[in-house]
């Protein structure tokens, strides 16, 4: 049954998301997306030793560049199983693939969740029929309902444009508010597109943008063992074929960015108890190696955060995550800005307002800058503070 009030949609995709008792409550805990053809498809997993068992068989299936259908469970990871969880997931897929009538091998699997427990199979295959039969093409805000786990609100973006002569979609959904960190992807992220694309453009594309967004924040510094992005291209909308070193190829480029730098955006203000969306910009380095290292050893720094999430403006927590990086310096070349304040330069503090100050710590959106003074390289790190809800929320996560 189509939903009349929603309009998220991509052509020649399809959706659903419902219940089937997973979390032990009446919340949405099983999505579906389906492409009526299958699709061209990319990804990116987390890089975690202990990659969970659905992760395991999407790698392999991924790399023979097509799929149909991603279904994914929340309220258990399907990690840390063993060979029980692999087939636990091998089981979702052929249940999948036998009720939707395509093949195996074009069905991705994904969970999320608590690590550690054993999928409730018996309910996911129950309710697979369910699923498969409410799917409609205005579906794609229940599939991300029904991913979601301490997730505060849904994070869906969409962009439209003309690209090789005709119209196009991308639509990417994302689940994610803890256990964010780099080498991976995110915890879930799915992108819909009706583009025409070659197969290696479309990997070489995804992973450019994935590094440049959700391979560039941080939450809590610590890595799921559940990550993973996938791109999904059907080709319906008919364009001039999109291949490498084509300039209408930075068009398709310019418009998965925008939806991924939305999507990541919305990742870290929905931090787990998070207030405050904090921007990192180190310039000046001598490789952006540097600027990474430097900028993540500030990101991810508990005593930058908690500073920031009591708005106690002690700079001098950002110097000390600085200086802990272990990257080559020279002291005197360095200055640290938030927001449009310069704070430190030269190896010396600058003779400021605190008060100013203090209010600048007390903004939603708080920027810091660091320069260098050695190299040309830079590099941007979206983060956000440690609050006490943060501490709640984990500290009885499985319970």
């Amino acid at each position: 049954m189509v939903k009349s009030t929603t309009k998220i949609s991509v052509p020649g995709f399809l959706a659903n998301g419902i219940s089937v008792g997973i979390k032990g409550s009446d919340q949405k805990d099983l999505a579906l997306i389906y492409s009526t053809i299958p699709a061209k498809v990319a990804a990116v997993f987390t890089k975690n030793t202990f990659k969970a068992a659905p992760l395991l068989i999407d790698e392999e299936r991924v790399k023979k560049g097509m799929a149909q259908a991603i279904i994914t469970n929340s309220g258990c990871a399907n990690a840390a199983t063993g060979k029980e969880g692999y087939r636990d997931a091998l089981a979702v897929s052929a249940a999948l693939s036998k009720e939707m009538k395509i093949k195996d091998e074009l069905v991705l699997v994904s969970s999320t969740g608590v690590i550690g427990k054993r999928l409730p199979l018996k309910k996911i295959e129950i309710g697979i029929g369910n699923l498969v039969k409410g799917l409609n093409e205005n579906g794609i805000e229940d599939a991300e309902m029904a991913m979601m786990t301490t997730d505060k609100y849904p994070k869906i973006a969409i962009r439209k444009g003309v690209v090789g002569a005709k119209d196009i979609t991308i639509c990417g959904i994302a689940k994610g508010a803890g256990m964010i960190e780099p080498n991976m992807a995110t915890l879930l992220t799915y992108v819909m597109t009706d583009a025409l694309i070659d197969s290696k453009a479309l990997s070489t594309v995804f992973h450019q943008v994935i590094n440049s967004t959700f391979n560039s924040i941080s939450v809590d510094g610590c890595m799921s063992t559940n990550d993973m992005a996938i791109i999904l291209a059907n080709g319906l909308a008919g364009n001039n074929p999109l291949e490498k070193a084509q300039a209408r190829l930075q068009r398709f480029r310019d418009m998965l960015s925008d939806v991924l730098t939305e999507l990541c955006h919305a990742v870290v203000k929905d931090g787990e108890g998070a207030t405050k969306f904090i921007s990192i910009m180190v310039e000046g380095a001598k490789s952006k190696s540097d600027a990474r290292c430097a900028a993540y050893a500030i990101a991810n720094s508990n005593l930058v955060k908690t500073a920031f999430f009591g708005e106690d403006p002690n700079w001098g927590r950002i110097i000390a995550a600085l200086g802990s990086s272990g990257i080559p310096m020279e002291k005197e070349k360095i200055s640290l800005s938030i927001g449009n304040m310069l704070v430190f330069y030269q190896n010396s503090p600058v003779n400021i307002n605190l008060s100013k100050l203090k209010e600048m710590f007390q903004k939603d959106r708080i920027d810091v800058h660091v320069e260098l003074g050695g190299g040309d390289k830079s590099y941007y790190v979206y983060t956000s503070d440690l609050s006490y809800d943060y501490v709640k929320i984990n500290a009885d996560y499985s319970t």
